[in-house]
C-alpha cells in the first residue's frame, strides 16, 4: 500500500505556481473581482496543501506500537 499523496507527482515549481494562483484567487474573490466558485476551489487546494505538510501528517500518523 502506497502512502503517496495525490499531488506528490507534481514538481515544486508547479505547486508554488498553483499556490500563488490560489492566493490571487482568494484576494480577487474577497475584492469581488472573481466569482465565489473560484474561492471554493482555492480553499480546497489550500486545505490539500496544508493537509500534506509534515506537521499535519504527524497528527494523523498511526502508531506502529498498537
Amino acid at each position: 500500500m502506497s502512502s503517496e499523496q495525490p499531488i506528490d507527482h507534481l514538481n515544486e515549481t508547479v505547486k508554488h505556481f498553483v499556490d500563488t494562483a490560489s492566493i490571487a484567487t482568494v484576494v480577487g474573490t474577497l475584492t469581488h473581482m472573481l466569482p465565489s466558485i473560484a474561492a471554493v476551489f482555492s480553499i480546497i487546494w489550500s486545505v490539500i496543501r496544508i493537509y500534506e505538510t509534515k506537521t499535519v501528517q504527524s497528527w494523523f500518523k498511526k502508531d506502529d506500537d498498537e
